[in-house]
């Protein structure tokens, strides 16, 4: 293969690889906006949170991340007992720009008591994640692949099987599409908003410790880590704000289309095209086709 091609190949790659952590950020978008109707603003907050409590956790006790993962675990389940708690069980049937505006001010809850927590500080995060170049793709490809990259890859794989069996084919999971479709018709069949909400947050928990492993492990656990919420609003706009695949796919389209257009369409614009490419085309995505390649098309009767 020429090197024109091997490096086309690598930016692809390179992006497919980018666009996975995005999307395991979406994810955590997805199943609460799916169960519960809710645009989660503090999803990338709870991906910092659940990062910053895995590290101090890790730092403080001195144990090892085979302990320390899943005591973390144990308290984004309280954390989403608490949220029920003080938050939703008061806001049952609100309309959804209250229930939105209601994770605005819980983000800044979240990061107010992480920083009082664990603290402000960059921290290292390894619990044992492979590092590095793949020495296969390099060896046998001469292409360049984080170990890191990959491992998120695979988990991503994982985590989108699981959860959309979880989300068709469980009574759980038929419960949350009932609880999105309609508080009151769920609450009148019998189904426990509580329960349905303490179980979708604490899953969404599970979910941000995973993209908060992920990206602390590339990056270092910083409060930054919260910003790339941002970036996964596109991805969401993208695949469909109810589908899990989209999700994913979703942020493999930014991910290319993105270290693409920085590579061969940068040059000519005066680069940075990284920064705003995304919004771009999630805006090109708004005008033409607004519920995504996955979201399912509402028409409301008047």
């Amino acid at each position: 293969m020429s090197p024109d091609f091997l490096f086309f190949l690598e930016t692809v790659i390179s992006g497919l690889m980018a666009g996975v952590m995005y999307s395991l950020v979406a994810l955590g978008f997805v199943l609460i906006f799916k169960a519960s109707g809710i645009f989660n603003y503090a999803q990338g907050v709870l991906a910092l949170f659940a990062a910053l409590t895995l590290t101090g956790i890790m730092e403080r006790l001195g144990v090892s991340a085979w302990i320390a993962v899943p005591l973390t675990m144990a308290v984004m389940v309280v954390v989403a007992i608490v949220i029920e708690r003080f938050v939703l069980r008061h806001l049952v049937n609100q309309e959804p720009i209250i229930l939105f505006m209601a994770t605005i001010g819980l983000a800044y809850v979240l990061e107010g008591v992480g920083d009082l927590m664990w603290g402000s500080d960059v921290k290292l995060l390894d619990i044992g994640l492979p590092q590095g170049a793949s020495d296969m793709m390099l060896d046998n490809f001469n292409l360049y692949v984080e170990k890191l990259e990959v491992a998120a890859a695979i988990t991503a794989a994982v985590l989108v099987i699981g959860l959309t069996l979880f989300s068709q084919y469980t009574r759980v999971g038929r419960a949350l599409r009932a609880v999105a479709d309609d508080h009151q018709a769920a609450l009148s069949v019998g189904i426990s908003l509580r329960t349905i909400w303490i179980i979708v947050w604490s899953i969404a928990g599970f979910v941000a410790l995973v993209a908060g492993i992920m990206w602390g492990s590339k990056s270092g656990v910083q409060f930054s880590l919260s910003l790339i919420a941002l970036k996964a609003l596109p991805v969401l706009i993208l695949g469909g704000f109810t589908s899990i695949p989209g999700a994913i796919v979703g942020g493999l389209i930014i991910g290319v289309g993105e270290k693409v257009a920085e590579i061969y369409v940068g040059p000519f614009v005066g680069g940075a095209i990284e920064n705003w490419f995304a919004y771009m085309l999630a805006l090109a995505f708004l005008l033409f086709r607004p519920q995504g390649l996955f979201g399912e098309r509402i028409i409301e009767r008047v």
